[in-house]
């Protein structure tokens, strides 16, 4: 247990904008419940059955990690209605920016079935084309995602376009110059950017209360950046505010900051031991707050889901579980020395020296 563990305050929580409580109840909220208004009972279950689905691509991808078929997975459990929410909220001309979390997010975008796993798996390429699902490759250096969103959202700015460039980070990120360098730079020139901070209060080892006393959207304000706190598992509340933020950028006012708050329910990666440095009480705290069991608590009382479609939702997610292994088994990965193919047009002794090398070294595993 790490000593910089600070514990859960119930009441940081409840300062978040809801509309769904986590016993499932609805909660009015003058502020929100126009931007959901049309949301009707059909509409909400599909993103019950997107969430269903998600946690099982995601709980595919963890498998597939301990079983050697990926090199790495960084899961989303407890996620999924910040990713699903917001996600849904965006217009198909809009422009995504993500870190490596995203699992939702490109399944919200059309993404096919082996584009979860092709990077993961370390196979040759993007993991995905990211012309076809509007969504750049993933992230991996820390919040640098927010500055190529900010780029894209000045050329939207520059083109008159009617897109939106959205970016998500975690709130590790909040504490890097690149995601402070980005908000000035959307403030000043007021490009049409949305940042969402999905804060699972736990930067890797780090908890989000030595990071900051004060709640992270608190921070965009002080760049000229309206923002907005919510649930982040409420997925009602998740939609409501990106259907804000967006409105906002796209009528021409600039940029907006959402902090989903929400948490980390496994890992970080699948490199990390999250027992090493948080207790089991509090991750029970919050799996009383779970997002799925939330929308179906409300989706049930409410006649919206029977026994039936909930089965349904288990099937379309065990099918595309079943469709990910099976497109991550059926990758044939590049001969190692491939990689030396192309850098160059013409070849030369010092790439022929470098390829010679590196079989020499290669063939040192041959008969292992």
């Amino acid at each position: 247990m790490s000593s910089h563990t600070t514990p859960l305050v119930e009441s940081d929580l409840d300062l978040a904008e809801r509309i769904l409580a986590p016993d499932g109840t609805r909660v009015p909220n003058p502020q929100l419940d126009p931007y959901v208004a049309d949301v009707d009972a059909a509409q909400l279950r599909a993103l019950y059955r997107d969430m269903i689905v998600l946690r099982r691509v995601d709980s595919e991808g963890v498998a597939l990690q301990r079983q050697g078929q990926l090199g790495l997975w960084a899961p989303c459990q407890g996620q999924e209605a910040a990713q699903i929410g917001t996600a849904r909220a965006l217009a198909p001309q809009d422009f995504v920016f993500p870190s490596y979390r995203e699992h939702g997010v490109l399944l919200a975008r059309g993404a096919q079935p082996g584009d979860y796993v092709r990077m993961w798996r370390g196979e040759e390429g993007a993991a995905f084309d990211p012309a076809a699902l509007n969504v750049a490759p993933l992230q991996i250096i820390i919040g640098a995602q927010t500055l190529h969103a900010v780029g894209y959202a000045l050329g939207i700015q520059h083109d008159g376009t009617d897109e939106v460039a959205i970016t998500y980070f975690g709130d590790g990120a909040t504490s890097q110059g690149d995601v402070n360098e980005a908000m000035v730079f959307a403030s000043s020139y007021r490009v049409p950017v949305v940042f969402v901070c999905q804060n699972n209060h736990w930067a890797i080892s780090e908890p989000v209360g030595l990071q900051s006393q004060f709640p992270l959207a608190g921070r965009a304000p002080g760049f000229g950046i309206p923002s907005m706190r919510v649930d982040g598992n409420d997925v009602l509340a998740c939609m409501a505010a990106m259907r804000w933020a967006l409105e906002h950028a796209r009528s021409g006012k600039g940029p907006a900051y959402i902090e989903t708050v929400t948490y980390r329910m496994g890992p970080h990666t699948t490199a990390d031991d999250p027992k090493r440095y948080r207790d089991d009480a509090e991750l029970e705290s919050w799996r009383r707050r779970d997002p799925i069991a939330r929308v179906e608590a409300y989706l049930r009382a409410n006649g919206g889901l029977d026994d039936e479609q909930a089965a349904e939702a288990q099937a379309d997610a065990d099918a595309l579980a079943r469709d990910m292994r099976a497109a991550c088994l059926g990758m044939v990965t590049r001969p190692a020395l491939a990689v030396f193919d192309g850098v160059y047009a013409e070849p030369h002794t010092g790439l022929q020296r470098e390829r010679d090398e590196y079989a020499a070294y290669l063939a040192t595993f041959e008969g292992a």
